[in-house]
C-alpha cells in the first residue's frame, strides 16, 4: 500500500507540473461539467413531465426507458468524451514540447467528432447490455458483469488518445488501445490505483475542513453554516475539476509512454507501476 501511496503522490506532482504550465487544462472539464448538467436537466425536465420515472419502468414503458436510457447514455458518452479528447490533445502538445491552448484542445476534438460520437454509441450500446444483464442476472451474473466491465475499462483505458492521435473510427480505437495496452503493462493485470489515493485522501481532508467551517460559520452568525456551506462546495468543485484535469495529463502520459516509450515529464517507474500483474 505504501508503494501505491508513493506511486500515487508522484503522478500527482508530475502531472501538476504539467499543469502548471497548462492552467488552462481546467477549462475542459469545466466545460464538460456544465455541458453534462445541461443535458442531464434536458432529460429529467421531460421525464418528470412525462409522469416521472415510473413511466419508464412500468409494463411496455419499460421498453421505452431503455430506449431513453440508451439516448441519455448517447448524449453524455459524447459530451463527456469531446471534451476528454479536446484536453488529452492539448496535454499530448504540451508532452510533445508545445504550448497548447484551448482553442487548440476544441479543434483537436472537433476534428475527431464522427469518431467520438461513434466512440460514444458504441460505449452506450456497451453499457446498456451490461445493466440488462445486470438487472436480470443473479449474484453470479452480476459478478460476471462486473468483470466484464473491468476489462473492458482496461481494454479502453487509451482509446480516447487513440482517436486524438488517429483518423481511426471506435473500434479500431478499442482495438487499438487494448493492443498498446497490453503490449506495454500485459494481460492479466490491475489497476495500481493512479492517482487514486491522493485524490481520496484530498476529499476526505476537505470534508474534514468543510465540517469546521460550518461549525465555526455556525458560531459567528446565523448565515455562518450557509457561508460555509459555500465554501465547501466551491472546494469540491476545484477538487473534481483539478482531479479531471490532471486525470487527463496522466492518460496522455500513460498513451505517449505506450505508443512511444517516452515518459516526458513523468519518471519512466511511475508510468511502468500504473498497472500491477494479477495475484
Amino acid at each position: 500500500m505504501a508503494g501505491s501511496f508513493s506511486n500515487s503522490w508522484a503522478l500527482v506532482k508530475a502531472s501538476a507540473n504539467v499543469l502548471k504550465m497548462d492552467k488552462e487544462l481546467m477549462v475542459f472539464p469545466l466545460l464538460s461539467g456544465i455541458a453534462t448538467l445541461l443535458v442531464m436537466v434536458s432529460f429529467v425536465v421531460p421525464i418528470v413531465a412525462a409522469g416521472g420515472v415510473g413511466f419508464f419502468t412500468e409494463g411496455e414503458g419499460t421498453y421505452l426507458g431503455y430506449v431513453v436510457a440508451f439516448l441519455f447514455y448517447l448524449v453524455q458518452y459524447t459530451v463527456v468524451f469531446f471534451f476528454n479528447s479536446a484536453l488529452v490533445g492539448a496535454a499530448l502538445i504540451r508532452l510533445d514540447g508545445g504550448d497548447p491552448t484551448v482553442s487548440d484542445g476544441l479543434a483537436i476534438a472537433s476534428k475527431r467528432m464522427g469518431s467520438i460520437l461513434g466512440y460514444a454509441a458504441l460505449a452506450a450500446t456497451v453499457g446498456m447490455v451490461l445493466r440488462v444483464i445486470s438487472e436480470r442476472a443473479g449474484f453470479l451474473g452480476r459478478l460476471a458483469v462486473g468483470l466484464v466491465g473491468m476489462a473492458w475499462t482496461l481494454a479502453t483505458y487509451l482509446a480516447v488518445p487513440v482517436l486524438v492521435t488517429k483518423d481511426v473510427g471506435p473500434l479500431d480505437a478499442v482495438k487499438e488501445s487494448a493492443a498498446l495496452f497490453k503490449r506495454t503493462w500485459g494481460e492479466q493485470v490491475v489497476g495500481n490505483f493512479g492517482m487514486g489515493w491522493v485524490v481520496v485522501l484530498a476529499g476526505l481532508s476537505w470534508c474534514i475542513v468543510s465540517v469546521l467551517l460550518m461549525v465555526l460559520g455556525a458560531q459567528i452568525s446565523p448565515w455562518g453554516v450557509a457561508a460555509g456551506a459555500v465554501v465547501a462546495v466551491a472546494g469540491f468543485v476545484f477538487l473534481a475539476l483539478l482531479a479531471s484535469a490532471l486525470k487527463g495529463v496522466y492518460t496522455a502520459a500513460l498513451y505517449r509512454y505506450a505508443s512511444t516509450g517516452e515518459a516526458g515529464y513523468f519518471e519512466p517507474a511511475m508510468v511502468e507501476n500504473a498497472f500491477r500483474p494479477k495475484r
